[in-house]
């Protein structure tokens, strides 16, 4: 039965990278920029990582992400924000782990290159789209919202629809982001207004380097 299962599994594993192929990724040997560890990744593998076994791959901890988005959701339109900042901080956090986890033990995927951003973009633009827009500033959520298309965009055309992963200006964008998300959940649980003043500058931010990954680095 156990073997049944485990039989299963790895069918649905070879068919989700059998159609993430349908996108054009970089062919093996993958560029060494892919794959190389991090100081980041060096650090959390001596504090996190070990805790997770190696059954657990990194591909899971994506699909586990994409399964908060809901969640997440449905917790801010009920108001209840101290279980929904949990879960989005936990959620944000498994994006370090998942690529960590997967450049540390040589587990990088066609799927997981082309779906962890994809569950980053979804987090940021459902989550954080709502929470900008009913508590900041409508507009910096249209801003947001319209440069990460335009990157989407112009990173396929330029590309000719390869897929890549974000480079530096790509990567703190997205800690930006998230650490402006977060601010505006803990504004909703603690009720200082500093935090939101806090998390409009940091949104600022994230949209320079959102811009610098347009007109400068061209990264996704």
């Amino acid at each position: 039965m156990k073997n049944s299962f485990k039989k299963i599994e790895q069918n649905i594993e070879n068919e989700i990278d059998n159609k993430s192929l349908s996108f054009k990724i970089f062919n093996d040997p993958k560029p060494k920029y892919i794959a190389r560890v991090n100081f980041i990744d060096k650090i959390l593998n001596k504090l996190i990582l070990w805790i997770f076994p190696r059954k657990i791959k990194p591909n899971q901890i994506t699909i586990f992400r994409f399964i908060t988005i809901p969640f997440i959701l449905y917790f801010i339109f009920t108001d209840s924000y101290t279980i929904g900042f949990i879960l989005f901080i936990i959620s944000a956090l498994s994006d370090l782990i998942d690529g960590a986890l997967a450049r540390t033990r040589d587990q990088i995927t066609n799927w997981g290159i082309v779906f962890d951003p994809l569950a980053d973009k979804l987090l940021i633009g459902s989550v954080g789209g709502i929470l900008i827009f009913k508590f900041l500033n409508p507009i910096i959520a249209l801003v947001i919202v319209s440069i990460e298309i335009i990157l989407i965009i112009s990173a396929y055309y330029r590309f000719q629809g390869e897929i890549v992963p974000a480079k530096i200006s790509g990567k703190i964008k997205m800690l930006l982001q998230c650490v402006g998300v977060g601010l505006i959940l803990l504004f909703l649980v603690i009720g200082h207004p500093f935090i939101l003043i806090l998390a409009n500058y940091v949104f600022y931010l994230a949209i320079i380097f959102a811009l610098l990954s347009i007109f400068i680095y061209r990264s996704i």
